[in-house]
């Protein structure tokens, strides 16, 4: 019997992070998920010590197993049982994603959890899939099943046993190493699929129904007899609409982590979602903040010149979050081209609050303006420490998840493009805020913060009326930006930077504002990377420019 009433479990094994996770199939499939859906070391651990302390253990050893490893199963089923895509009732089949390489110490307790689990579920309600590379030797070509033998036969001694093997390759499999990998994995040549490199995400799940993985994994669950063939319509769309596109607009990412572009990865796919659904096929320019500064320009003249080159060649300027004071002042500088020169600007978090420091330098006659983060002594503080705040505590302290906007200003172009609605709820991630005492400064001077909590003190948007576009929002849109519906701001940043945004204000409805033409969604996307002037020079050693954030696309 499943442990779950309605239900069966699927695990993707995938070398990724150590932890129980499911944040990309959330954007994936456009599913709502909680911070409960990630189980992290760290929550299975406190959960456990709280239950010792309560004494709930009668004073018995805690070990790893089976105090760590049962907390582990319990959590699973719990939050197998609550509902994430907007519908009554648990889901038929839970998905989980265990991360890490096989052999990693930091896995183990979920490895002997999810072995456990297997065992006490029984055959039939759980289907693990092991994602593995399969590793081409450029010099003869030759697909190399090595690495995927060890890593099964890792597997299986720690009491797993994959039923599927989703092979990670640059090119797809050929059948003899299809059939060397059944016989030293015990696998079914069937149930052993290709992902191999294709033009964009969106045409993955084309890929898997055309090697019928869908068959496998509904086999191995005994869902034949309750499947339906599956409604890839849309997918197809997208992908081929995708594939098309040509016009393109350019966007510069000014930050100060642009040399790990993973680390923007949420505000790519956002920018992503937006420029399909604007038609428009997206070149993200990246520019080290630090190399925007005035001490750039005596240290790295090359460097200093490459930096603003870019920022003068885009399209608009995104200055995402972000902590620490390294590199702020090419950001003040990046957000003061943006508003003097009419180019369309979003920042995010400290690219608002950025924008407003420079607002009150540049407009306000405020040569001290600060952030307390970087001059805890300014005098001219226009972005202080939360109240509510810990400065001794750092972990659990910041202002976090979903709180309400309500907009102040009907017709301003961020209502508009949330479909003038009176309040959104979006994410948080901050500990800094736009001091309220100088508000009236500021909005007697031309900013408006056409968007504030339920309190009407702490501000949530910005915006420069006359100016095409300059938007700063203190929370996170690219975290609630979805496939079929990309977050407003971004897509005003892109309408904007392509010559669409007054005819996008113009068919503002309620609800989001959405294209006339397609409804459009996530995926990777193929577009030109230069870091400064350069071809950006990746991990995996690609340095001609083509850029696949998620692994995807042909590399010519």
């Amino acid at each position: 019997m499943s442990p779950f009433e309605h239900g069966e479990v699927f695990v993707l094994d995938d070398g990724g992070e150590v932890d129980l996770d499911l944040g990309n199939y959330e954007r994936f499939l456009d599913i709502k998920l909680t911070r409960d859906n990630n189980i992290t070391t760290g929550k299975i651990y406190q959960s456990v010590l709280e239950k010792e302390r309560k004494g709930e253990y009668l004073g018995k050893t805690v070990q790893v197993v089976p105090h760590i490893t049962n907390a582990i199963q319990e959590w699973i089923e719990r939050v197998a049982m609550v509902p994430v895509d907007g519908k009554e009732g648990p889901a038929d089949v839970c998905v989980i994603e265990l991360g890490g390489t096989i052999g990693d110490i930091e896995s183990m307790p979920f490895i002997e959890a999810l072995g456990q689990f297997s065992y006490r579920v029984g055959p039939g309600n759980f289907c693990l899939v092991h994602v593995s590379l399969v590793p081409v030797l450029n010099v003869v070509g030759e697909q190399k099943t090595k690495p995927t033998q060890h890593s099964v036969r890792g597997l299986r001694g720690l009491g797993l046993t994959p039923n599927i093997l989703a092979c990670r390759s640059t090119k797809e499999l050929e059948e003899n190493v299809k059939e060397k990998l059944s016989q030293f994995c015990h696998v079914p040549a069937a149930n052993i699929v290709t992902l191999y490199d294709v033009s964009n995400i969106w045409r993955i799940p084309l890929l898997l129904r055309d090697q019928k993985a869908h068959e496998a994994i509904l086999k191995v669950l005994n869902l034949d007899s309750f499947a339906r063939g599956p409604k890839l319509d849309e997918w197809v769309a997208r992908a081929t609409l995708f594939d098309a596109l040509q016009d393109t607009v350019r966007i510069a990412m000014v930050g100060k982590y642009t040399g790990l572009s993973d680390s923007y990865l949420s505000v790519l796919k956002a920018l992503l979602h937006a420029s399909v659904d604007c038609r428009r096929k997206l070149v993200v320019d990246w520019v080290a903040s630090t190399d925007l500064e005035d001490s750039t320009a005596i240290e790295a003249p090359d460097a200093h010149k490459a930096a603003w080159d870019l920022l003068k060649g885009a399209n608009g300027v995104l200055v995402p979050g972000g902590f620490g004071d390294r590199g702020i002042q090419g950001k003040i500088l990046a957000a003061k081209y943006a508003r003097e020169n009419n180019v369309p600007y979003l920042g995010i978090c400290l690219g608002m609050q950025l924008a407003v420091v420079e607002f009150a330098r540049s407009v306000m006659n405020l040569p001290e303006a600060n952030s307390t983060e970087f001059d805890p002594n300014a005098k001219t503080p226009c972005v202080i420490f939360m109240p509510e705040g810990s400065k001794t505590h750092m972990g659990g302290t910041m202002r976090l998840g979903s709180r309400r906007t309500f907009f102040e200003v009907a017709d301003c172009k961020s209502a508009k493009l949330y479909g003038n609605v009176s309040y959104v709820d979006e994410r948080h991630r901050h500990r800094y805020e736009v001091n309220p005492d100088m508000v009236p400064e500021f909005e007697n001077a031309g900013l408006q913060f056409v968007g504030k909590d339920e309190t009407g003190r702490r501000m949530e948007i910005i915006e420069i009326p006359n100016h095409r576009y300059f938007v700063g929002a203190q929370f996170h849109p690219e975290f609630k930006s979805r496939p079929s519906k990309p977050s407003p701001l971004f897509v005003g940043l892109i309408a904007a930077s392509s010559g669409q945004l007054d005819r996008l204000l113009q068919g503002s409805c309620n609800g989001h504002v959405v294209s006339t033409k397609h409804s459009l969604s996530n995926g990777a996307y193929t577009s030109t990377v230069h870091q400064n002037g350069h071809a950006k020079k990746l991990a995996n050693g690609l340095s001609n420019g083509t850029y696949y954030p998620n692994g995807n696309g042909v590399h010519a």
